[in-house]
């Protein structure tokens, strides 16, 4: 499913909406949202934005720096063994709980 599908799957289940009561705020064909929501296609941004608005939401959009530091701690945990992950993860949940006192 791309992304756009799910934000409108999202929105919708949490407006209690079925996709034909979307299709009648929207004014678009109930076969275009399920595709977009099946991921069969991607909604243009202004469809995505209007269909998100008629369930009743806001989806702001902002630039923001693209931080890829993440990307690398994946590369490098992937070239890890699962048992050097676990405990990477176990040794990292620990120290989150020192830090938060749970």
């Amino acid at each position: 499913m791309h992304r756009g599908g799910e934000l409108i799957r999202e929105a919708r289940l949490r407006a209690g909406l079925t996709q034909k009561e979307l299709s009648e705020l929207s004014g678009r064909e109930r076969t275009v949202i399920a595709r977009w929501e099946q991921g069969a296609i991607s909604p243009p941004i202004d469809s995505l934005m209007q269909i998100i608005h008629a369930c009743g939401f806001d989806l702001p959009l902002t630039l923001v720096p693209v931080d890829e530091s993440a990307d690398q701690e994946l590369r490098e945990a992937l070239l890890e063994t699962p048992s050097e992950r676990v405990e990477w993860l176990l040794r990292t949940r620990m120290r989150d709980r020192a830090r938060t006192g749970r």
